[in-house]
């Protein structure tokens, strides 16, 4: 294995001939003679003369070199019973043929199309099929509220939407079609076609002129599937909306050539994964982690992927994802740590494994939410693998601090992600700009120019793009997130940088009392908040969720005691709450500035990717102790 230093040091002294040679990773109709255009600043393009396209890398090059008959897609879906799988040769044969419907609705190179779907084949065969042709797709996480989806087919302004009748949650059925109609009556855009895959568990009525039947479109498509585009290594292949501050979505903008790049070399140095293994990404693609690791990246490596339709917990239980490892002999599964804290909840002391053969595990990589040490010590005590945290953004699209398990391992630490990734110069400003020293918090920032398979922009909003990262600190990407490296280069991710607070002067960082909270054997899952104090400026208040059958007597007084122990008074908790759930997004992230803002006695918007909004309305009482 190559030696992760030398590598790092190469990618960043010399980035033009690094991803010059990974570029040799993706199959190009043009090859790249110019690997990094720095014509624009801060606009930097990757690959900028390459010619090739995503799905081509993803399906047909694989069928060329004789791997149609190895299973690309595994499909488990314990809410309905199914389980199915697609050769690679299979879903090519779908794709092009689903390209071709779209392509016959007037889809061409270039134009949007807003897909809005469950956990099912048909979403990714709809993603492989826009790259096919060289459209831009939007996915949207099925079953978003209508007025959120009318503010994305507003800016995307889709040619064809892609839905489904209806998603299936383990205690009930959520019906699409209202949704999506109801957008289209919102938005001031019209798409000149709808396509709807019709599930039996709640059928669609379709509007005439408008709508087409999925089954139908795919009959057509049959009898003219469409070959690949040859697209710009810099084209975009998909929009992806993140919530921003003002409350206006964020389109995150991201090309074909340095994504494709980008995640082939993803897969073999951060996740160890080859062709032919099995790897397995408990997402969703609403997300980026669905787009990157569920669809493109183990594709384009040849890997078989399982999408998986079900929940962590109650589908049927808290042994549901050692039973999908089991039964598909997954050999890698990435999924956010609040999926194992809710399974750690459930079942603590981990019974369920040992009813299931999860020996095909080599790893465990979780990402999205800190990794608190508790969850990483109890994950690596039941799997008996090794649990790898890594720190990206949508904003990314891949790994910036990881543990590289196919490159050099090193040894991984409770609390950090590791090292920076090759290819991200990660540093941490101080407020003036400065570079903080060994140990020292500050803003994690990122050198330009950032690596292949980033963000180029936002969707058609370059001021906003400028503004919202790269106005802080110039020649940097902001992350927004806090953090440190200590003096064997390992990096810190504290939280967001608007979660440390103020207490008496001494700033302090909720994800440092977190730790200490989620180090106690009775905590399942934690949350601090910095709430407003007449004396202090603010006070930190934690939000605790006890594991299933404690007994909460006395917890909340050994949960003082240990802040104060591990943090010191100057800390000044004194305040902790055990309540039945915390608010979070449908990705697993803690809504805590929308409690923050509770606490203080605002009346902050909800964000519209809340996953339970009973959740955060069951707290409200409690955060505004009324």
């Amino acid at each position: 294995m190559a030696d992760y230093a030398d590598v790092h040091r190469r990618s960043l002294s010399d980035p033009e001939g690094f991803w010059g040679e990974q570029a040799a990773l993706v199959s190009w109709f043009h090859k790249p003679t110019r690997v990094l255009d720095a014509d624009s600043p801060p606009f930097f393009r990757w690959f900028s003369d390459g010619r090739l396209n995503t799905c081509y890398n993803a399906l047909d090059r694989h069928v060329i070199a004789g791997r149609g008959d190895q299973t690309a897609l595994i499909y488990d879906s314990p809410v309905t019973g199914t389980t199915e799988s697609f050769t690679y040769a299979t879903l090519l044969q779908d794709v092009a043929a689903f390209a071709g419907a779209l392509r016959d609705l007037g889809v061409g190179q270039g134009d949007r199309v807003v897909i809005y779907m469950p956990m099912v084949p048909e979403a990714v065969v709809a993603m492989l099929a826009c790259a096919r042709l060289g459209a831009v797709h939007s996915v949207v996480f099925g079953g978003f509220a209508a007025n959120e989806l009318a503010v994305r087919i507003d800016d995307a302004q889709p040619r064809v939407v892609v839905s489904a009748s209806c998603g299936i949650e383990p205690s009930r059925v959520v019906e699409y079609k209202p949704l999506l109609d109801r957008a289209l009556e919102l938005a001031d855009h019209e798409p000149a076609s709808c396509v709807v895959l019709q599930r039996p568990q709640a059928e669609a009525t379709l509007v005439e002129g408008r709508d087409l039947d999925w089954a139908t479109a795919m009959r057509a498509g049959r009898t003219n599937p469409a070959p690949c585009a040859e697209v710009a290594a810099t084209d975009p292949l998909y929009i992806l909306y993140t919530s921003g501050t003002t409350g206006r979505p964020k389109g995150i903008l991201r090309d074909n050539g340095g994504h494709a790049v980008a995640l082939a070399w993803s897969m073999r140095n951060i996740y160890d994964i080859e062709a032919g293994q099995v790897w397995w990404t408990a997402s969703d693609v609403g997300w980026v982690v669905g787009h990157s690791y569920i669809v493109y990246g183990p594709l384009i490596a040849g890997a078989t992927t399982v999408l998986y339709e079900g929940k962590p917990v109650g589908t049927p239980d808290a042994g549901a994802f050692w039973r999908v490892v089991a039964d598909h002999r997954v050999e890698a599964l990435f999924t956010a740590p609040t999926a194992i804290r809710a399974i750690k909840k459930e079942d603590p002391e981990g019974i369920l494994v040992a009813a299931h053969d999860t020996t095909s595990l080599r790893h465990l990589f979780l990402a999205g939410e800190r990794l608190d040490p508790g969850t990483y010590e109890w994950a690596g005590r039941i799997l008996g693998v090794p649990v790898v945290d890594h720190w990206w953004q949508t904003e990314t699209g891949w790994a910036v601090v990881a543990n590289l398990r196919g490159l050099d391992p090193m040894p991984t630490r409770p609390g950090s992600p590791s090292v920076p990734v090759p290819g991200f110069d990660v540093q941490v400003l101080l407020p003036d700009g400065s570079v903080a020293g060994p140990n020292q918090e500050g803003s994690l920032a990122l050198r330009l120019p950032l690596p292949p398979g980033t963000l180029q922009t936002l969707w058609h909003d370059d001021a906003r793009y400028v503004s919202s990262y790269l106005a802080a600190f110039d020649g940097y990407y902001l992350s927004g997130d806090g953090g440190y490296v200590d003096d064997d280069g390992y990096v810190y991710v504290m939280g967001r940088t608007d979660d440390v607070i103020n207490v008496a002067g001494h700033r302090l960082s909720t994800g440092a009392i977190e730790g200490v909270l989620a180090g106690h054997p009775a905590v399942a899952e934690c949350a601090v908040i910095g709430a407003a104090d007449a004396l202090k400026g603010q006070v930190p208040r934690g939000l605790v969720v006890l594991k299933a059958g404690v007994d909460p007597t006395g917890v909340a007084a050994e949960l003082v005691a240990a802040v104060r122990d591990q943090i010191g008074p100057v800390a000044a908790f004194k305040d902790v709450e055990i309540v039945a759930g915390l608010p979070k997004t449908r990705s697993g992230k803690i809504l805590r500035r929308t409690m923050r803002q509770l606490a203080d006695g605002e009346h902050p918007t909800v964000p519209s990717t809340i996953e339970d909004p009973s959740v955060l309305t069951a707290l409200e009482p409690i955060l505004r102790r009324e």
